[in-house]
């Protein structure tokens, strides 16, 4: 049970960070000039961009920190103060600059494409999305941990299209007020894990910590 639990909390995290609810407002602004058909398009390849920048991050992520000479533990402090101010962010509905700047926005109004950037990269699978997942890959060198992560990492990119194709409709029945209730909800799961991630990082920079 404690084996299905750790990637049940791994797909909480890395959905809670990637929000594509938040994403709605975003997702309709950008595609507001394009058919019902090439809408529907975006939405399939700003996921299929998510998906595949996170499953890329999955099997080369470790060894780019290696290369570079960060450390777990380094890595895992970092990468919590980042989620901890995206989930600042959050927590008073409105999108973080690291997931999406004004000029990233006044860009994406001036292109023809618009889901592999800013939608795909780095709206959904941006720095927050990127730690948490090498954060979780490196726990396991089994070839069935990775299949496992990959698994949910599939499950989110359908989970991102179909919301996306909803976007419309979800626009409509939850309003800027039920959607920034969403995110706040999740900013408040984002908080949580980025408080995790910097507490055991620091535990592993000074053992002393951990007694």
């Amino acid at each position: 049970m404690e084996h299905w639990t750790e990637y049940a909390k791994f797909f909480v995290a890395l959905a809670a960070i990637v929000n594509p609810i938040g994403a709605v407002p975003v997702f309709i602004n950008v595609t507001a000039d394009q058919l019902a058909g090439d809408r529907n398009r975006t939405a399939r390849v700003a996921a299929a961009t998510a998906g595949g920048v996170l499953t890329v991050t999955l099997l080369c992520g470790e060894a780019i920190l290696r290369f570079f000479g960060i450390t777990i533990a380094s890595f895992r402090v970092g990468g919590g103060i980042l989620i901890l101010l995206m989930a600042i962010s959050m927590l008073h509905a409105r999108m973080s600059p690291a997931k999406h700047t004004e000029e990233e926005a006044r860009d994406s109004a001036e292109r023809d494409s618009v889901a592999i950037v800013p939608l795909g990269i780095p709206l959904l699978a941006g720095p927050g999305a990127i730690s948490t997942v090498i954060l979780h890959a490196q726990r396991h060198v089994a070839a069935e941990h990775y299949l496992l992560l990959e698994l949910a990492i599939a499950l989110l990119t359908s989970l991102i299209w179909l919301i996306f194709r909803l976007a419309p409709l979800i626009s409509r029945v939850l309003g800027r007020t039920g959607i920034n209730v969403v995110t706040r909800i999740m900013g408040l799961i984002m908080a949580a894990i980025g408080v995790e991630f910097i507490a055991l990082g620091l535990k592993q920079l000074f053992p002393l910590l951990a007694g």
